[in-house]
């Protein structure tokens, strides 16, 4: 039986600098081999420094992609430009391969990306292709001369409308009613459309109405038309640019909140062209408002706060047809839901649909997210900022 000496193993590192030999004694022993390492080449030492490690900014920040990087790979494009602090208007102009440059938005190497997404969402919007296919077979264009203002959130539904407009013979300018809502890919795949859009992902404020402005005041081309949502755009031309209001021959509003605005400016004799609520569409009440926002609501936490829905108590602030869809999509994720509603019919439907009403100050301190659905009375959080768990 050989000795425990005669076991040994020595080895000498392949490297070109001189290094102490490191003897590997017997694996069953730990203590020896602790005791073989010599103190200066500890687990820490020199043989970890060899393998320097990556940070993953580095990995992702690198040098620009190549065209099948910039095809699988946007995400990570998109997640960088996301990131950047310099707005897209302090950037040099960026110029489509046609030579097109009346737009601002954060990263054209994304169009490709986009123009896919827009093509898989068109498959869920027939109606508006049905309209597309019959102004390109009939020749009809129904709104030739129509000069369209747009501000929506700018999507890949979005896109599909926007380009059905300008196929029945529209012209438009497009930018963004929401900071938060911008696909920069959409965007891309738009601009490099040749569709004049003006619009990034969590841009500043003052960058929001910087591009409102730029669909307002485009040289050699008057607007007479506003599809709005949220009524940013209509107040702004109303009150920077009221000449620009005689041209125009009418505002179609996409939310309760833009209404009301448009309400208060009907009511002070401020509002100077016709204007079509949307609500009053029975297709939008009944199935866009509970439908759409069932779906959307999940989607919009998971971009924003990037948490697990499932545990989490939430405190929804009206429980009309938004209210239920949220509640209906949080419930089945597995939240406990809480409603807050000052409508008595209202209130009690929640109460039949197995939600527990409260008041805002008896639940605040506790609950993890608070989502607002109402736009009938403007609902400020911050006179319940005591109660809330900040």
């Amino acid at each position: 039986m050989e000795s425990k000496k005669n076991s040994q193993v020595s080895f000498i590192p392949i490297s070109t600098t001189k290094r102490p030999e490191l003897e590997l004694l017997d694996p069953v022993s730990p203590t020896s081999l602790k005791a073989a390492i010599p103190p200066s080449e500890g687990h820490h030492g020199p043989r970890r420094q060899l393998k320097p490690r990556l940070s993953r900014r580095r990995l992702t920040t690198s040098s620009s992609p190549t065209s099948d990087e910039a095809d699988s790979g946007s995400l990570s494009d998109s997640s960088s430009s996301d990131e950047e602090e310099i707005s897209p208007r302090n950037k040099p102009q960026q110029v489509t391969a046609n030579g097109f440059k009346d737009f601002c938005i954060s990263n054209l190497r994304l169009a490709k990306f986009g123009r896919k997404e827009i093509d898989i969402v068109e498959k869920e919007m027939p109606a508006l292709l049905l309209l597309r296919r019959k102004t390109t077979c009939n020749g009809e264009k129904p709104l030739l001369g129509a000069k369209i203002i747009g501000c929506s959130h700018i999507t890949a539904q979005a896109a599909v409308l926007i380009e059905t407009l300008v196929a029945a013979g529209a012209s438009v300018r497009w930018c963004a009613c929401n900071v938060h809502s911008t696909q920069n890919e959409v965007a891309a795949a738009l601009a490099d459309a040749g569709y004049p859009i003006f619009a990034w992902k969590r841009m500043k404020e003052e960058d929001f109405w910087w591009c409102i402005e730029q669909c307002l005041q485009a040289s050699g081309w008057q607007p007479n038309m506003i599809l709005d949502d949220g009524g940013d755009a209509t107040q702004l031309m109303i009150q920077k640019f009221p000449g620009a209001s005689r041209h125009m021959r009418g505002v179609v509003e996409d939310t309760i909140t833009g209404v009301h605005r448009l309400y208060q400016l009907t009511k002070t004799s401020q509002m100077p062209m016709p204007a079509i609520n949307i609500h009053d569409s029975v297709v939008k009440t009944k199935f866009d408002q509970l439908y759409y926002c069932r779906e959307s609501i999940v989607d919009s936490l998971k971009r924003t706060l990037d948490v697990m829905i499932g545990g989490k108590t939430v405190l929804i602030l009206g429980y009309g047809e938004v209210g239920k869809g949220c509640c209906a999509a949080l419930k089945g994720m597995g939240a406990v839901c809480f409603v807050a509603e000052v409508d008595p019919i209202c209130a009690l439907q929640a109460c039949m649909d197995g939600f527990k009403v409260v008041k805002i100050e008896d639940v605040g301190h506790f609950v993890d997210i608070v989502i607002t659905c109402t736009g009938r009375s403007p609902v400020d959080l911050r006179q319940y900022k005591k109660y809330l768990n900040a």
